[in-house]
């Protein structure tokens, strides 16, 4: 598992290219609700869901990466 698709939805939701691996979510502009927009997008195209917090904890495409794969049945 790598982090390209978790990058594509941060692009997505955020309206910008200007994203990579150690992406900061939030210093990207985003916020609480659009947070909620990545865990629902990653819940669908994952199957698997992550909470707020652990959004939170690791806001980079790479550390969800790591949180999904962690979880990921």
């Amino acid at each position: 598992m790598n982090p390209d698709h978790i990058i594509e939805i941060f692009q997505r939701v955020l309206e910008t290219p200007s994203v990579d691996a150690n992406s900061d979510f939030f210093e990207l502009g985003g916020d609480s609700l659009l947070a909620t927009r990545v865990l629902s997008a990653i819940a669908r195209d994952f199957g698997t869901e992550l909470e707020y917090d652990e959004f939170v904890d690791d806001p980079t495409p790479e550390g969800l990466t790591t949180k999904l794969a962690a979880v990921a049945p």
